[in-house]
């Protein structure tokens, strides 16, 4: 009985891990997609660089990301707006989340 107990706690705290892992390694090459095949037409590299960028923090950069995808009517949904935001805070920005 005890034995069964000890397994089932570590399959449901292993089990939970591996699923939280399994979904960050999904996102993150997700916001790559999303950025490079919508984004990364009209943007260079350059304007996540420049001197006068509207971007100051996590929560900046979500915001333009959100802005960005109305103006070019993508139709992208909280998830696909936080996984581009993201991929260009670990490549540019390295600003801490709110996580």
């Amino acid at each position: 009985m005890f034995q069964r107990l000890i397994l089932a706690v570590l399959f449901v705290l292993f089990g939970n891990f591996a699923n939280a892992e399994a979904q960050l390694i999904h996102n993150a090459p997700r916001g790559e997609l999303l950025y490079s095949t919508h984004c990364i037409a009209c943007h260079s590299t350059q304007v996540h660089w420049r001197e006068k960028k509207l971007v100051t923090d996590w929560a900046s950069l979500q915001s333009e990301v959100q802005r960005w995808q109305g103006i070019a009517k993508l139709g992208w949904n909280n998830e696909d707006v936080e996984d581009v935001a993201r991929h260009l805070n670990t490549i540019y920005y390295h600003y801490p989340t709110s996580d």
